[in-house]
This record gives structure tokens, C-alpha cells and sequence, in this order.
């Protein structure tokens, strides 16, 4: 296999192995609704094995970011429905990233009364606002009851993704939002059935996932983790826990045939990952490029060592709409623009240049 060729993650058909990582844009305004401007930015890449979307909130009070759009709405379904028909015009497969940011918010941002955490944990810094830079607040811990109105809330919003048109839904269990935090004994201290050991701190997770499963069909269902990233304070620094948690983590999923696991991780060639792979059993997408950027060199060896089934490509794919052609044509790449990437409007967002006709002509 190499990266051009075709591959299934589940019931999800992907004409290459690279897809486009999930990647927080701000272009939604204040009401989460996607707007043309979206929808012109994701047809775009269309080209590639499979886009999925940034992460899309499934209630107020679980809205991270301005600007971050939502799948709560009417008004916001329509948008999404919008997005992926212009997708599917141009032949591309689209996912839909489920996140609840849990404490990485403030209620300037959610309007609601209080944001929410497993535990009464703040984190330390400052999160920028309608109202500019303000202190995370200290969340709300949710009590049992609340964890199944959180489940029933990712669950609500992954049908509605479904039934908008979007082929899929990830679940976002990874970058310290609040799936990852009950992941980390640094973020979840709580005394219940969803605290303390390795196995109690997975189980939530777990519970969602296996309940959107249910709700969509798995095939249709992916994960994002990853493991010992160390943002946002979800902290993963005892190496013997973060095996046992996400082996936890991994025996829970492992039953229900999911479409993938993706994993965000800086060795994603190294026994960990691939142990982590093995013990999922399924399609596994490779992340490496959080912190550095990820080339076309390693993108395709990881597929011809068979270190991953494709490859999440996030800055690249930002500044280069046809990535599929120049990367398989060997062209040279846009450059992205890091200014751009949180601003407004279409500048870094729909301008990046496509390869010239005839460049393609002469390949």
C-alpha cells in the first residue's frame, strides 16, 4: 500500500490515506452556524481521502472558542448540511469533529451560568474572550446525573451530524478538552466510579463513545487521542499510568469496531503507538505534526512501513486546498500563515493558490 492508494476505515471510503486533521478555524461568528465561506473552505479539499471537521460544540455550555461552530442548532445543522453537500459535489468524504471543551471556556464565551469539568479544577492562565484575556474560571464538577445529560448531548449531536449528510463523527477524547480530562489523574480527581484508577478515569470516555456508536452504527464512528500531549494543564507524566490508561482506554473501545482510531502523538512509530494500535486491533490514523509539521517524506513512510493505515495532515493541508496533487505530483507547497489561522474572513482561508493548470499539464 502507499499513501495514494484507497483505503476503508469502517463504512467510511477514502480514495487516498491522507486526511485532513481536525483544525480549529474561528470562522463561525457568533451564532456557531457554518456559513458559505465554510463551505467553500472544506470543498476546496475535497481532493483528500477524507476531511475532518474542526471541533464542533453539541451544546452552549460546551462551546470552547468564538467563532468555533456548533451542531446544536437547526439554523447550525442546516449550515453543516450545506458543507458537506458541497463536499460531496466535488467528490470528498467529511467527518464531524463532536468536542466539548469541559474547562478550556469561560461563560463570556458559552453564555451559559458555569462551565464544567470531572473535577473543580481550574487552569492556570488565561483564556482570551468576546471580552478579552480573563482568568479560566474554576468549572463546575458534574455530578453523575449531568455525565448522562453530557453522554445524551454528544450522542444528540452526532445523530444530528448524520442526518445533516456528514458520512462520520469523531470523537474528540484528546488536547486537553473535557474527554481528556477525565483521562488525566492531573484533571480528574474525582472519588467515584469515574475516578482514581486508570481504568475509572477511562470508563466516561468509554460510555460515550459506545453510545454514539450505538446511536450512528460504529462504522461510521472514529476517536482522536493523545496521549501524554501535556496542554491546556491535562497533564500525562507518569509513564506507567498513561500505558494503563489508555490500555484501559483501548480494551474498552476495542469491542466496538469502530471506523478508526486516530492518535496526535510524536512517536508515532515507537512502541507505545504501535502498541496502542495493535491492542485496538482496527484502522489507525497517524498524527505526528502538533508540533512540528508533517512532511510529504514522512507522511509516506508511514504508510509503506505500515506504521499507520493514512495520515492526518493539519498545517498543510491549511495552506494547500490541492495537497493530494502536489504531493503526488512531487509540486512545491504554499506556505501556511500562521497569522491567519484564528482571524476572520476568507485571507489564509480560502485564498491559498492552487497549482497552476499548466504545471499539472507538464506532470
Amino acid at each position: 500500500m502507499d499513501l495514494f492508494s484507497p483505503v476503508s476505515l469502517g463504512d467510511l471510503h477514502l480514495a487516498n490515506r491522507i486526511v485532513m486533521a481536525p483544525l480549529t478555524r474561528l470562522r463561525a461568528g457568533a451564532d456557531g452556524v457554518p456559513t458559505d465561506l465554510i463551505a467553500e473552505h472544506y470543498a476546496q479539499r475535497a481532493s483528500l481521502g477524507m476531511i475532518i471537521t474542526e471541533g464542533t460544540f453539541p451544546s452552549a455550555e460546551s462551546r470552547a472558542y468564538p467563532g468555533q461552530p456548533g451542531i446544536v442548532t437547526e439554523e447550525q445543522a442546516a449550515g453543516w448540511s450545506r458543507v458537506a453537500d458541497a463536499v460531496h459535489a466535488r467528490g470528498g468524504r467529511i467527518v464531524m469533529q463532536v468536542m466539548n471543551g469541559g474547562r478550556v471556556s469561560h461563560t463570556a464565551i458559552t453564555g451559559t451560568d458555569r462551565i464544567v469539568a470531572p473535577s473543580a479544577l481550574a487552569i492556570d492562565g488565561e483564556v482570551r474572550t468576546p471580552q478579552g484575556k480573563l482568568p479560566f474560571p474554576v468549572p463546575h464538577a458534574l455530578t453523575l446525573a449531568e455525565l448522562d445529560t453530557v453522554r445524551d448531548e454528544f450522542v444528540a449531536a452526532s445523530v444530528r451530524a448524520i442526518e445533516a449528510g456528514l458520512d462520520g463523527v469523531e470523537v474528540h477524547g484528546a488536547n486537553g478538552y473535557l474527554l481528556h480530562q477525565f483521562l488525566s489523574p492531573a484533571s480528574n480527581i474525582r472519588d467515584d466510579a469515574f475516578g482514581g484508577s486508570p481504568e475509572n478515569r477511562a470508563r466516561f470516555v468509554i460510555e460515550v463513545t459506545t453510545a454514539i456508536a450505538d446511536a450512528v452504527g460504529p462504522g461510521r464512528v472514529g476517536i482522536r487521542i493523545s496521549p501524554s500531549h501535556n496542554i491546556q494543564d491535562v497533564l500525562e507524566t507518569d509513564a506507567d499510568d498513561v500505558a494503563a490508561t489508555y490500555g484501559a482506554l483501548l480494551d474498552g473501545l476495542a469491542p466496538l469496531g469502530l471506523a478508526y482510531l486516530s492518535i496526535l502523538h510524536n512517536d508515532p512509530t515507537g512502541d507505545f503507538v504501535q502498541g496502542l494500535r495493535a491492542r485496538f486491533g482496527g484502522t489507525v490514523i497517524a498524527n505526528s505534526g502538533f508540533g512540528t509539521v508533517t512532511t510529504r517524506d514522512e507522511a509516506i513512510d508511514l504508510i509503506e512501513s505500515s506504521h499507520a493505515d493514512a495520515v492526518a495532515i493539519g498545517r498543510m493541508a491549511i495552506a494547500n486546498p490541492d495537497l493530494v496533487e502536489r504531493w503526488q505530483g512531487g509540486h512545491p507547497e504554499n506556505e501556511p500563515n500562521p497569522a491567519t489561522f484564528y482571524a476572520e474572513g476568507a485571507l489564509g482561508y480560502t485564498d491559498y493558490p492552487r497549482l497552476d493548470e499548466s504545471v499539472l499539464a507538464r506532470a
